[in-house]
């Protein structure tokens, strides 16, 4: 295919009559492709002033075989994905750009609408705003950018008209071609969470009985009166807390006589109490609690905890619980993104699941090198005793660095890690922007200003995908963005894309990882131990020397760190 992209180098490229008519004719072949992936690259370069590399249209290539493509963090996916649905409308098939969010979507749906504008292909986008007309009118066109979520709702609601129980014209014409940006996270990270369309309910959830388990549940102690479970378990009654609990004054109401549902709702309680915190399961936003996502930090307002615990958890926070909701259909991408025709994707990690990937959706993960060599620095891995410690020796570095002139993202697991980090800067005297999900509205303007010269940012793993960071005048020349992962989540992929956001497109950049000892894989897996006596105190001093060193050597194989841990 290069070969004769090769050829074509200097030609003319041809009008779209000409290459709708070899791609019927021949499909993705690799004298159709290349020819139609040359006057896309042509019609890019012309209105947006971007040559595609000769590894863009590589990877093009390869995801319009079928494959999912890893293209290292920085180097255009973007521009792939607009060069492969410019080949695959030319073919005659509605393409479907599957990207991030609302402020991606118009942003490369504009830039779309630019350079395929020569081609005579029509651009449309779906943005959450948008009502059943603007939908309709945008699925018409030849290539529609998107989120997955409008598009499975949108899908839902044609499957409810189909079936006579929706109202409103059809959306989508099928389901043909998708193209998957951050594919990783659309076919893993989210895949199995179903997206429920749903309608509110005209009654609302018993509010008495819920703050009378919240009531009850508030007087039970932990240990005597039952066990916190690992999540997604909730907590356990121990018999002196069932005895507790039948002991117990109670409304009069049917269901809290019910002694098996009256011990689950008193457990949902101290899950509600307990189990989820503020800043890291849930955010506050407009008067309810606003879902975070785990895998990547941001908010997730189309969700709700099921059974009345999200009614629950609003009680517990002093709000009102809101209106419950009733599904009437769902669908999760695991069991959507198989129904097209043709599927693939991108993203800059997806080597540690392409066996996960080829058994759930029968793809194959090709990867495509740099186009400029890595020019990364990438510093020993800490493991310091205590959080404390942590925030101070990432306070330290940060110092040092901004002292330089340098950027500096830091990274962590939760909106309370990065609220506590931020406070810890500020106090020395260090002024940063935090970014979580709290501040997602603004999270691509903070995103796109960390590479500024003396900048410094917090951010939870919502940091890692979509905007670009560029690099201020004058900041390649003092070394670059440094990025200190203070992070332990257990997904290397996470990882991967905060430190792939230095460094980028062959420029300068550093990285390095300070870790908490009683943090994620460690604490997790070898220092939840039964406790100790104080005649073992020695051999349990040992015991956490000897996992310090451990969790060190796991986290360098994990981000592919070379240094010692120190």
């Amino acid at each position: 295919m290069l070969s004769a992209l090769q050829a074509l180098q200097g030609a003319q490229p041809q009008a779209l009559p000409q290459l709708r008519a070899g791609l019927r004719a021949h499909g993705f072949s690799p004298s159709a492709v290349a020819a139609a992936l040359h006057a896309a690259s042509q019609a890019i370069a012309q209105e947006l002033g971007l040559v595609p590399y000769a590894v863009q249209q590589q990877a093009a290539w390869h995801m319009l075989q079928g494959h999912l493509v890893e293209l290292a963090t920085g180097e255009g996916k973007s521009l792939v994905a607009l060069l492969v649905a410019a080949v695959g409308a030319a073919a005659g098939s509605p393409v479907h750009v599957v990207t991030s969010n609302d402020y991606l979507v118009a942003r490369d749906a504009e830039r779309a609408r630019r350079a395929l504008s020569a081609l005579g292909l029509r651009v449309g986008q779906v943005l959450s705003t948008d009502d059943a007309a603007a939908r309709a009118k945008a699925y018409a066109c030849d290539i529609t950018w998107c989120t997955a979520k409008e598009l499975v709702f949108d899908y839902l609601r044609d499957g409810l008209g189909t079936a006579g129980l929706g109202t409103g014209p059809r959306l989508l014409r099928g389901l043909c071609m998708a193209v998957v940006d951050e594919a990783d996270h659309a076919l893993l990270d989210e895949a199995r969470v179903p997206l429920i369309l749903s309608q509110p309910q005209q009654r609302v959830q018993d509010r008495p009985l819920l703050q009378h388990a919240l009531a009850v549940a508030a007087k039970l102690q932990e240990g005597t009166h039952y066990r916190l479970a690992r999540a997604p378990a909730w907590p356990q009654l121990k018999p002196p807390g069932q005895a507790a609990l039948r002991s117990a004054p109670g409304p009069a109401h049917a269901q809290w006589a019910n002694p098996r549902y009256r011990e689950e709702l008193v457990c949902m309680a101290l899950h509600a109490l307990h189990g989820l915190q503020a800043g890291r399961d849930y955010v506050l936003r407009e008067g309810q609690p606003c879902l975070v996502d785990a895998m990547t930090g941001r908010p997730a307002p189309q969700r709700q905890w099921s059974q009345g615990l999200h009614q629950m958890v609003a009680l517990k926070e002093g709000l009102e619980p809101g209106v419950v909701h009733s599904p009437v259909a769902s669908l999760t991408l695991q069991e959507f993104f198989p129904r097209y025709h043709h599927l693939c994707g991108m993203s800059g990690t997806l080597t540690e699941a392409r066996l996960e990937l080829a058994a759930c959706y029968g793809l194959a993960v090709r990867r495509v090198p740099r186009h400029r060599p890595l020019r990364l620095q990438l510093r020993p891995t800490r493991v310091l005793p205590t959080q404390a410690a942590v925030w101070a020796a990432a306070v330290q570095r940060t110092a040092q660095m901004h002292a330089l002139g340098r950027p500096v993202l830091l990274g962590c697991d939760t909106v309370a890690h990065s609220e506590e980090l931020g406070q810890a800067l500020r106090a020395a005297g260090l002024p940063c922007q935090v970014l979580n999900a709290a501040q997602d509205r603004l999270e691509n303007e903070i995103v796109a200003r960390a590479g500024l010269r003396g900048r410094i940012t917090v951010a939870t793993q919502m940091a890692g995908r979509g905007t670009d960071i560029a690099l201020g005048p004058g900041v390649a020349e003092l070394g670059g963005l440094h990025v200190i992962c203070c992070q332990f989540g257990g997904v290397r992929r996470i990882h991967r894309q905060l430190i792939g956001r230095a460094a980028r497109q062959g420029e300068p950049g550093s990285a390095e990882a300070l870790l908490c000892h009683t943090q994620g894989l460690l604490h997790d897996s070898w220092l939840k131990r039964p406790r100790w006596s104080q005649q073992l105190e020695e051999l349990r001093q040992a015991w956490a020397l000897l996992a310090l060193r451990r969790a060190a050597r796991t986290w360098r194989q994990r981000m592919d760190f070379a240094g010692p841990a120190q």
